[in-house]
Order: structure tokens, then C-alpha cells, then sequence
């Protein structure tokens, strides 16, 4: 059965760090990029960051760039993002989704159920 499960939310505090992960069973997730998304209360989803496959190249959105690194263990078939000086802007459900394609082409695949990141103090 294909699966992606993401792990690692929390409550933290503004300034504070999280690092979330992204782990798939029933297919090798090193075949494609994978992206994270998220979607705040009242909000459409937005994409947040991308890797591809092999960790070349990844790309972010412009509200996280500096804060925010994405990378992946394909030993372990799973994508981390690792968020740090978080805001509370940054609140919201994070999911990770694997691409269609080895690099980042905007189109997913398989969906996770989603992590709550919440920034409050």
C-alpha cells in the first residue's frame, strides 16, 4: 500500500524550530522530487519548498527562504524540512507530497495526511 506520513509538528514558540518528516512506504520515494506544502486556518494550500530526487536542486517560497532547509535520505526514503526562526505566520497543516517527475514540476502524486505546525507564545 502507498503511503506518505508526515511526523514532527508541534506547538513552538515564535523563533523557535521544528523539523518535520516526510516518510513513505510501499514505493521508493527516491524516484521522484517531493515537495512540502502547507495551509494556514482560512487559507488556500501553498507550496513551501521542493527537492528533487537526487538533492540537487531544491527551491523555496520567497516567506521561507533563509529560515527553511528541505532534504532528503533516500536510504531512508524520507524528506525532512527543517524550519528554523519560525513566525507565527508559519502556522498551519504541513504536507508533503511526492512529484510526478525526478525534479520539481509542480505536480503530485501521492498525498500525506498532513502535520499541524503551530507558532504561538
Amino acid at each position: 500500500q502507498l503511503q506518505i506520513v508526515e511526523s514532527g509538528g508541534g506547538l513552538v514558540q515564535p523563533g523557535g524550530s521544528l523539523r518535520l518528516s516526510c516518510a513513505a512506504s510501499g514505493f521508493t520515494l527516491d524516484y521522484y522530487a517531493v515537495g512540502w506544502f502547507r495551509q494556514a486556518p482560512g487559507k488556500e494550500r501553498e507550496a513551501v519548498s521542493c527537492i528533487s530526487n537526487s538533492g540537487s536542486n531544491t527551491n523555496y517560497a520567497d516567506s521561507v527562504k533563509g529560515r527553511f532547509t528541505i532534504s532528503r535520505d533516500n536510504a531512508k526514503n524520507t524528506v525532512y524540512l527543517q524550519m528554523n526562526s519560525l513566525k507565527p505566520e508559519d502556522t498551519g497543516i504541513y504536507f508533503c507530497a511526492s512529484d510526478l517527475f525526478y525534479y520539481c514540476s509542480g505536480q503530485s502524486l501521492h498525498w500525506g495526511q498532513g502535520t499541524q505546525v503551530t507558532v504561538a507564545s
